[in-house]
């Protein structure tokens, strides 16, 4: 290990084995945690060059539990997010694709952060299992397409160790191990093919643009590399996709979108995503053309219905999509009003998550309490007018005085006197 250490710190590259030998070892606990973070320094100022990246990546996801999908008939697309605030794309994502013959076998993870992660959502609807056996889950989608489960614990072991240790030695930002650690639990989720959701702005994880590019491209070449079809969206995420955060309050614009009545931005959102994961499945041949199908199934009601057999396959109760009452109720709603007259300039998605967390919608911490209820509805969107005493969002709590909360979201919203230009919700596609 002091070997490859000193190799990477002059710069050179390390070899296949090299980075086996290191993952399996320090997986096995037979290099020590010291040793380990000279090496992430080493990596933090040198780099690692694509080979080095794909290597990491494959070598990670062969620390663990690797999912064999060979039984499914057809290539199997996954999407990933690099997440955001009220980002509930999988939800609707899944059915819609799976709509048009598109194998969705979702692995999903818990939250934690401003809200719940997919699992947590579908858990607001009663009685939705998460669980299942692999020969069920496989069952699921050769019969109806579609199956969402949560990860399995032991997927990627060396990751969760690796990023442990990068937490507290200052190199969670170093671009080569952002990308190698997410592309190794999609590797190892079994997918033929990867739809990337890079998001850039406030709310998301690399809040500049050119640092959501560099992730993007380092994701698609690790991708690429390793025999996976991989294609990457850069999307906007300066304030929250949709207009609800919260759990339950996700779920139902989930459905609300499946009926064809979902927010523009989110709508768009899925139906720029599933072109592309049509398109890496085969079923289409231009993202053009599968865009104008998925439209269809949208408004046809083919997607609802495919949710609905989701849902039913699952133990959920299919009487959510009519009767969205049955979803988890908070005790309180409250509204917020604009204090002047405007054009809405700025929602911050980064402090508006916030509040959603302060509520009780995500986890501060691994073992922190979900109240699945719980969230905000936001009546504006930046570019949209609004008149003093006018509505700009409704707060869903569980208790009568949430005054730190509305400091908070009034502090994350900016008027305009002057029209403002909503931003661009797709910045690029970076396929190679």
């Amino acid at each position: 290990m002091y070997e490859l250490i000193e190799k990477k710190r002059d710069g050179y590259e390390l070899s296949k084995d090299d980075i086996r030998f290191f993952i399996q070892g320090y997986t096995h606990g037979n290099i020590p945690d010291y040793q380990v973070s000279a090496w992430l320094m080493a990596v933090y100022f040198q780099g690692m060059t694509r080979a080095e990246r794909a290597e990491l990546t494959t070598a990670m996801a062969a620390s663990g539990d690797q999912i064999d999908l060979s039984a499914i008939s057809g290539i199997k697309v996954d999407k990933h997010s690099t997440g955001g605030v009220g980002d509930t794309t999988t939800l609707i994502l899944a059915p819609l694709v799976a709509s048009l013959g598109v194998p969705v076998a979702k692995m999903s993870g818990r939250g934690l952060g401003h809200t719940g992660g997919t699992i947590d959502k579908l858990q607001s609807i009663p009685g939705f299992h998460v669980e299942l056996t692999n020969d069920k889950f496989i069952d699921l989608v050769n019969k109806n397409k579609v199956s969402v489960v949560g990860q399995t614990g032991n997927l990627t072991p060396a990751d969760k160790k690796l990023y442990s240790l990068r937490d507290v030695t200052a190199t969670v930002s170093s671009m080569p191990l952002i990308a190698s650690s997410i592309m190794s639990k999609k590797i190892a989720s079994g997918a033929d093919a990867i739809v990337l959701d890079v998001k850039t702005g406030a709310g998301a994880f690399m809040k500049q643009y050119h640092d959501a590019k560099d992730l993007a491209e380092s994701m698609v070449s690790i991708g690429n590399h390793v025999g996976k079809n991989t294609m990457a969206v850069i999307s906007d995420m300066t304030q929250p996709l949709g207009k609800t955060i919260g759990n339950a309050l996700e779920v139902k614009e989930a459905i609300d979108t499946l009926k064809g009545s979902g927010p523009d931005d989110l709508t768009r959102l899925c139906l720029e995503l599933g072109s592309h994961m049509t398109v890496s499945a085969g079923i289409a041949d231009t993202a053009d053309e599968a865009k104008k199908r998925l439209a269809a199934n949208l408004y046809n009601g083919k997607a609802l219905e495919r949710f609905q057999t989701f849902l039913e396959s699952q133990g959920g109760d299919t009487r959510v999509i009519d009767h969205p009452e049955l979803l988890p109720q908070a005790a309180y709603r409250m509204e917020l009003t604009a204090g002047k007259s405007g054009s809405v300039s700025k929602i911050a998605a980064d402090t508006i998550g916030t509040a959603a967390m302060m509520l009780g919608a995500g986890r501060a911490t691994k073992g922190s309490e979900i109240d699945l209820a719980v969230g905000i509805i936001l009546h504006k969107k930046v570019g949209d007018p609004v008149r003093r005493g006018e509505s700009l969002l409704t707060i869903h709590a569980n208790e009568s005085s949430v005054e730190a909360v509305k400091e908070k979201l009034y502090n994350s919203i900016e008027l305009s006197d002057k029209a403002v230009d909503p931003p661009d919700l797709i910045k690029n596609t970076i396929f190679e």
